[in-house]
């Protein structure tokens, strides 16, 4: 692989981030809560692994919504016919999106929880 091919892989990754982030409205909703989690756990000064429990949600939520856009615009360009297998996949790719947010509010409870008991006095 070239150089310029490897370079130019990150420009289209970025291009893609880019095309969710601007089109899509769960993406920019996902991407305000990492927003606001992310000034939490800085102001609450969380811990290291507390942090990487965060990340990694924060990341697994991203990125299953950025395949639930690849799959849904892969499918809407092979047909804009409403087919049983077109909406099977959607639903499944939305149900996956909706499993990892699902997973990043637990998270968010377990690792939020005890600093915010200590700094209310709980």
């Amino acid at each position: 692989m070239s150089k310029k091919s490897f370079f130019s892989s990150f420009g289209f990754a970025a291009e893609g981030i880019r095309y969710a982030m601007t089109t899509q409205r769960n993406m920019k909703v996902h991407g305000v809560v990492a927003l606001l989690v992310i000034v939490a756990a800085a102001v609450l000064q969380l811990s290291s692994i507390r942090w990487l429990f965060l990340l990694l949600a924060i990341t697994l939520v991203l990125t299953a919504e950025m395949f639930n856009t690849a799959l849904e615009a892969v499918v809407d360009l092979i047909s804009s016919d409403i087919h049983p297998l077109a909406k099977a996949a959607k639903d499944t790719a939305a149900g996956a999106v909706l499993l990892t947010a699902a997973f990043a509010v637990v998270v968010g409870i377990v690792v939020f929880y005890r600093p915010l008991v200590a700094l209310f006095g709980g």
